[in-house]
This record gives C-alpha cells, sequence and structure tokens, in this order.
C-alpha cells in the first residue's frame, strides 16, 4: 500500500470514529433524560402532536347523561396526555341540526386528527364530511358509518336495560312502570325494549306505559310526559331521552318535595344519575342504566394515537367488555335483594341463557314466550 493510499484510509477511518462517537455520546444522553423524568412526561410527549374533539348533539354537553359522559371520557384522556379544552381537546356544542355539519367542518379545519360524532342523529353528515376529509379521523357513537377513516361505537344497552326493567319490577309497589324516550328510533327501541323483557321477566302482569318527547334536549316535555304518568299510578319511570330526562327528575323531585312519603323513583341513562335524583335528605334515582360511552372515547382516542386506529371496524360494547353496568350508588333504594337479584338475571345474559330483545318485534315473542 502507498503512503497516500494509507494517509486516506487513516483519515476515513478517523472521521468514522468521531461519527460513531457522537452518535453513542447522543444515545447515553437521551437514556439520562429519561431516567429522570416521569412515564407522565413521556405521556404528554407522545401526545404533544395529537388531538381529539367532538360534536355534541342537541342535548349539549351538559346533558347531565350521553354528552356528558363523552365529554369526561375526553377530557380524562386529555388529563393522562397534559391536554386541556383548548389545548389539544375541545368540543363543538350544537343547538339545531343544521349545526352538525358546520361543527364537523371546523374542527376539522382547526386539524383535530380525531373528530367524535356524539350520537346517531349525526350519521349522515358524518358520513359525508368522513368522505370529504380522507386525512382525518372520525368515530361516530351510537350508529355505523361506512368509511376506511371513520369508525363506529355501539353499544348493547338492551342488556343494561333489562337489568334496571328487573330492579324496577322490584321495586314498584303499584306495578305500574314507565319509560321515556328521546327520539323514537331503532337506537332508543333497544332500551325501550330490553326494559320491558327485564320487568316482565319478573312479573309477566306488570304494565308499563310507554311515551317518546321527539327530542333529547326538550326538558319542559319530560317534565309534562313524566307528570301524566306519576299521577296514572306509574312509580317507577325508566327514561332514555338525554337532556329531555331532566324534566323527568324535576317532576320526580317536586311530587317527592311535596309529599316526603311517597316512594317514586326514576332510572336514570348512560352515567350513573344519581346526583340528580337528590332533594334534601331523600334521593329519587332508584338505579342507573351506565352506558360507558367515556371509556369507549378513551380506548377509541388512545388507538388512534397509537397509530392503530380501527378504521372501518365496528366496535361494540357489552356487559362482557364491561362497557355497560347498573348502578348501586343508593344503597337504600337499591337494597341488597334486589341487587342480589339483579345480578342473577345478569349471569343469566353473559352465559347465554337469555338472549335480551332489540327490536319491539322481538319483544312481543320474547314476552309471549313468558
Amino acid at each position: 500500500m502507498t503512503l497516500k493510499k494509507f494517509t486516506l484510509l487513516f483519515a476515513l477511518l478517523l472521521t468514522l470514529g468521531m461519527l460513531l462517537a457522537a452518535c453513542g455520546g447522543g444515545a447515553d444522553e437521551e437514556d439520562t433524560t429519561n431516567e429522570d423524568n416521569t412515564g407522565g412526561d413521556d405521556a404528554t410527549e407522545e401526545a404533544g402532536d395529537f388531538s381529539a374533539a367532538m360534536v355534541t348533539d342537541i342535548g349539549g354537553v351538559d346533558d347531565k347523561s350521553f354528552n356528558q359522559s363523552a365529554w369526561e371520557g375526553l377530557t380524562a384522556w386529555g388529563e393522562e396526555n397534559g391536554l386541556s379544552k383548548g389545548n389539544g381537546i375541545d368540543y363543538a356544542q350544537s343547538n339545531d341540526k343544521a349545526d352538525y355539519v358546520p361543527n364537523l367542518t371546523r374542527l376539522v379545519r382547526d386539524e383535530y386528527d380525531l373528530i367524535f360524532g356524539i350520537g346517531f342523529e349525526l350519521k349522515e353528515d358524518l358520513q359525508t364530511i368522513a368522505d370529504q376529509y380522507e386525512d382525518t379521523n372520525f368515530a361516530l357513537v351510537d350508529d355505523t358509518v361506512d368509511a376506511p377513516n371513520a369508525v363506529s361505537i355501539l353499544f348493547k344497552e338492551h342488556q343494561g336495560s333489562f337489568l334496571v326493567g328487573v330492579a324496577a319490577a322490584h321495586k314498584t309497589k303499584t306495578n305500574k312502570l314507565g319509560f321515556v324516550g328521546g327520539v323514537d328510533s331503532p337506537l332508543i327501541n333497544k332500551f325501550e325494549s330490553g326494559f320491558i323483557a327485564g320487568a316482565k321477566s319478573v312479573n309477566p302482569d306488570i304494565e308499563i306505559e310507554i311515551e317518546y318527547a321527539e327530542s333529547f334536549g326538550d326538558a319542559a316535555k319530560g317534565k309534562s310526559i313524566a307528570s301524566y304518568m306519576y299521577d296514572s299510578g306509574v312509580d317507577v319511570i325508566y327514561h332514555a331521552s338525554g337532556g329531555t330526562g331532566n324534566g323527568v327528575f324535576n317532576q320526580a323531585k317536586d311530587i317527592k318535595q311535596n309529599d316526603p312519603d311517597r316512594e317514586i323513583w326514576v332510572i336514570g341513562v348512560d352515567r350513573d344519575q344519581h346526583e340528580e335524583g337528590a332533594i334534601g335528605d331523600h334521593n329519587v334515582t332508584l338505579t342507573s342504566m351506565v352506558k360507558r360511552v367515556d371509556i369507549a372515547v378513551q380506548d377509541v382516542t388512545n388507538f388512534a394515537m397509537n397509530g392503530e386506529f380501527p378504521g372501518g371496524e365496528t366496535l361494540e360494547f357489552g356487559l362482557e367488555e364491561d362497557g355497560i353496568s347498573v348502578a348501586t350508588t343508593n344503597s337504600e333504594a337499591m337494597t341488597e335483594e334486589i341487587i342480589n337479584e339483579v345480578q342473577q338475571w345478569e349471569e343469566k345474559i353473559r352465559n347465554g341463557e337469555i338472549d335480551v330483545p332489540q327490536t319491539r318485534e322481538e319483544t312481543e315473542a320474547f314476552v309471549d314466550a313468558l
């Protein structure tokens, strides 16, 4: 080897050595930094460039039910990742169906990575926006959407409604129950169907009055329906009506205020509505059919943040997935005997002994077979 070639080779080896040393030093510094930081800081760094938002239906984010549960889930996810409203997470309030498209479009233009549509009423508009903005991920709660950049989130509401129907049948003294629905639709029919099946499984002769307010945001209509039902002898009302259900609670509390000895109850929906039933030393909330929209929102947001967004898929949450449960907060109303009964029926659903109906036709057949 000539001196010139040797010198050139030596220079190349020296340069390579310096580069490797620099890379090695950078790795050591990074490892030291990670050891000094907590896992929460790492999570914040991972979520730093990821954002999520939601569009409410007309019930509003403070409906004490469905939308509120979804926002609580997104807020909890934000807290885990060092984000807050306006800084990585947000919601757009809808006061009318005409607000859905503008709200969805605004959040897309604000460059949120994942946008939730809360409620089946957003289905058509979310489908349209998802088709237009293929680079944004979307999620629809309570209905299905057909797009590779969107996931559908469903719940087995009929299962939980069956169980609160069992509780109501054991609690009633008049053998007359009521159901107040928001919009008469396949989704809310699942609540109605499960409730009827559960109550009549305990007592086939029990009477159940069914009324729909045709709105998820009309508390006055909910109060009016509840007034009529309670006056007719109903002593337990199950509502599946979002903000309309606030009126059901208000009417029950008014009656309890005027007649503290009267046993009158409301069954809440979507989240534990125990606080909504508080009236002095009493509480008119018997139980609630808890639908973990908050957990579903957190799960899907984490999937998306971690690059595992289940676009084009349908996720369903029921008893088996801990997505549905029955609240036992009011221990004075939900006695140990009632809780035990509910648990026994829950086990029958879990092991497949009972196939809870989801439609009026299925409910009619179920009841006829009792």
